[in-house]
């Protein structure tokens, strides 16, 4: 069994990219996959000056590896409506998720999909309520996970810089693998649009 550690934060485009490749990875045999949230943005509005910076970013990612940016949350950017982005809060939603035994990258991957798709907004803690029903998870254990999951982000955001500064990590995405006793770090971006050689990669780790 390889342990994989994915360093992720909920509102980074590139992690957005990096969904396909982490379906993947929790979909394999062999592999056993722990999500660190990062804690890239405390709760702020997206200011106007950034928004085309945003737009810009949002191409290359597409085109690097073919993440898909809906017409929803691009006509929302552009807009100029305000857009609250909140690591913290989608961070907090993961983990209530793993909670009620969802896996987190499943919640991952529907923030990233209402966010980065139909333009909803994430932020929002009714938003968070509503894709956690679409996960069949019960709304008063939700609300109950959700407390519980405030109370352990802090610690989980500082393991996950931790696990940054000892592996010399910079940003997100990052993976460190343990396999055989011994801890390794790969470069996620190199497999960017690259499904058959991230497959191959895993399956010769977990030989």
């Amino acid at each position: 069994m390889v342990n994989v550690h994915y360093i992720f934060d909920p509102m980074c485009g590139w992690c957005y990219g990096a969904t396909s490749l982490i379906q993947q990875l929790n979909e394999m045999g062999g592999v056993k996959l722990h999500l660190h949230p990062g804690g890239m943005i405390e709760r702020s509005p997206l200011s106007d000056g950034f928004r085309q910076h945003v737009l810009q970013a949002d191409q290359r990612i597409a085109q690097q590896t073919g993440a898909v940016f809906g017409e929803g949350y691009i006509a929302k950017i552009k807009s100029g409506e305000t857009v609250i982005l909140d690591s913290y809060v989608t961070a907090q939603a993961i983990i209530a998720a793993q909670l009620l035994g969802v896996s987190p990258s499943v919640m991952l991957k529907s923030i990233q999909q209402a966010h980065y798709q139909q333009g909803l907004p994430v932020a929002d803690t009714d938003t968070l309520a509503l894709l956690a029903q679409s996960l069949d998870l019960e709304p008063n254990q939700w609300e109950q996970a959700m407390e519980q999951a405030k109370a352990q982000l802090p610690e989980q955001l500082e393991q996950t810089q931790s696990l940054m500064a000892q592996y010399q990590l910079s940003g997100f995405p990052s993976i460190v693998y343990e396999a055989e006793g011994q801890w390794r770090t790969v470069s996620v971006s190199h497999f960017y649009n690259r499904p058959q050689q991230w497959a191959d990669f895993w399956k010769k780790m977990t030989q």
